[in-house]
């Protein structure tokens, strides 16, 4: 385990993961315009779930560059990382159990997605998440979920939208586990530093 903390906290590295947070947040921003072009202005922020996780993710990655932490934005990274890098993932097989295909586009959303959720968990021996970090991380979490399956502003996938309620029920017990992952951050002691 040693030898992959020396690879995390390398700077090379971190510039490397920066450089692929960045296209994959651009890429998911484009990804999300159509939706996006007709999401009534108060929702905007809260639509394009994944490309934000990664864009808190890289104000994470900007500070371990500079040697500073940024607790907020860790535990933010952390949550929604997680909790959207799962979520994706398991949509994407969804469709896959429905049409018995897996188009490219899917499969490079299954490794992305799955991507983003393994880089929020290795880096938490890293954070300096508090208890209060981690709150505000799970009110905008769950208030993102009301957003999402209330107000009807979740990402479409067409052959699963008889499914609704049930990707609902998911997401929420998905974000009450990415929620206390958070917890279980802000509560652990010993951290590391980048190199």
């Amino acid at each position: 385990m040693k030898w992959i903390q020396l690879i995390l906290g390398n700077r090379s590295f971190i510039w490397l993961l920066l450089i692929i947070n960045t296209l994959g947040t651009i890429y998911g921003y484009y990804w999300y315009r159509f939706q996006l072009a007709e999401t009534p202005s108060i929702f905007i922020i809260f639509v394009p779930d994944s490309p934000t996780a990664s864009l808190f993710f890289m104000f994470v990655l900007i500070a371990f560059l500079l040697r500073k932490n940024t607790p907020l934005f860790e535990a933010l990274a952390l949550l929604t990382l997680f909790k959207y890098g799962i979520w994706a993932v398991v949509m994407n097989l969804l469709v896959f159990a429905k049409t018995g295909q897996l188009e490219v586009d899917s499969m490079m959303l299954i490794v992305s997605h799955g991507a983003m959720a393994v880089q929020g968990l290795l880096y938490l021996p890293y954070y300096r998440i508090k208890w209060q970090h981690a709150a505000i991380a799970a009110i905008w979490t769950l208030h993102n979920d009301v957003i999402d399956y209330v107000f009807n502003m979740m990402p479409s996938y067409s052959i699963l939208n008889q499914s609704m309620d049930q990707i609902g029920y998911f997401t929420f017990w998905l974000s009450i586990v990415s929620i206390g992952i958070c917890f279980y951050a802000a509560k652990r002691k010993t951290t590391l530093s980048i190199l």
